[in-house]
């Protein structure tokens, strides 16, 4: 998918936050607030429609309200309820003919989608998942997650079908900016690529498509490399990239000449990633470098979407989101130097550093 110009995708989000605060002068503040608190009834009915199956229903295109209920296994009239908030805000669409059918928004929720969203929001609407975010007042107050810094991944561990739902989640959204990472950064110029904490190896897959001499090394913890092959030899890399598994906080792989760490540094407090840190520096060859993919947080008041994670991060992990500045001087106290900061048309950003 090609990519826009970043000028442009920076001037769209000026221009989006400009009419929102406009929008919000606008109108009186207890109808501004009343909209912000019913977004998550907005929120549950597009996990409902995901959950259901209407954006795959809707694939082969328009259908009447009787077609698609019988399609989704529904209850006729609480169907045209949920649609007709849905598609009061352009998630699908009716025809003059009184049919539903697809919006770009909607084939974001489909399950052969390029960018499907589908199983991120099928996991964050979970009762799990809801029920942490009740909590929220909790955590504010003492400042800690909910039930401990482990307990967010001892409990998704510990449930099969959850632990499921929250690795296709992670793996939707870790490939929403994968093109962009790819067209902002040159891994060609590396021989071996390390992703430390890569899952499955989607992206250091991802990675290898675009630097074919190059040479990849997956490592995560044993479990969660255990589909990797498979995974792997689909994206046709299986030849060039081996699989190692451990734990990031006891050692990780040495002698290569990129380690990169995607979504990793946001989940654990400063203490546990000087720890990550220092295990890299000193796997690590002076010459090589180290890469952090982030959502690294903006000196403005405009929305984005490191300000929902850092809540996020706050009720479930201990961890956070961090400014440029706190991820230098993070890097700094563990033996790094930040190089460069790479912005991106995605919401992630580059953050290279080199071993001091």
């Amino acid at each position: 998918m090609k990519q826009p110009p970043l000028p442009l995708v920076r001037t769209v989000e000026f221009l989006r936050g400009a009419l929102a605060a406009l929008h919000r002068r606008l109108v009186p503040g207890h109808i501004a607030l009343m909209e912000m608190f019913t977004a998550g009834w907005l929120a549950q009915a597009v996990a409902a429609a995901a959950e259901l199956g209407i954006a795959d229903a809707l694939a082969r295109g328009p259908r009447t309200l009787a077609e698609l209920a019988v399609a989704v296994d529904a209850d006729e009239d609480a169907l045209r309820r949920l649609l007709c908030l849905l598609t009061s805000h352009g998630v699908f669409a009716e025809d003059a003919r009184g049919r539903y059918r697809s919006t770009p928004a909607a084939r974001a929720l489909r399950t052969d989608s390029e960018v499907s969203l589908r199983d991120v929001i099928l996991f964050f609407g979970t009762d799990f998942h809801r029920g942490r975010w009740t909590r929220l007042v909790d955590a504010v107050r003492t400042g800690a997650p909910i039930g401990g810094a482990s307990a967010f991944f001892d409990l998704v561990a510990e449930d099969r079908a959850l632990g499921a739902s929250f690795d296709r989640a992670m793996t939707s959204i870790g490939g929403l900016s994968t093109e962009a990472l790819l067209d902002a950064y040159d891994f060609a110029r590396y021989d071996t690529i390390v992703d430390i904490g890569g899952g499955e190896g989607r992206f250091i897959a991802e990675i290898l498509r675009r630097a074919p001499r190059s040479r990849g090394i997956l490592f995560d913890m044993p479990e969660v490399v255990a589909g990797a092959p498979e995974r792997l030899a689909e994206l046709g890399v299986a030849d060039r990239c081996s699989i190692e598994s451990g734990s990031f906080f006891d050692a990780v792989p040495t002698g290569g000449d990129l380690y990169v760490l995607k979504h990793i540094v946001h989940d654990w407090d400063s203490e546990r990633i000087a720890t990550i840190l220092r295990v890299l520096r000193t796997a690590m060859p002076p010459t090589a470098r180290l890469l952090l993919v982030e959502l690294v947080l903006p000196h403005h008041n405009r929305p984005h979407p490191g300000k929902y994670i850092d809540l996020e991060m706050l009720i479930n992990t201990g961890g956070r989101e961090r400014d440029a500045t706190e991820y230098r001087d993070l890097l700094a106290r563990s033996g790094f130097t930040l190089l460069r900061h790479i912005a991106t048309v995605a919401p992630d950003q580059l953050l290279e550093a080199a071993p001091n």
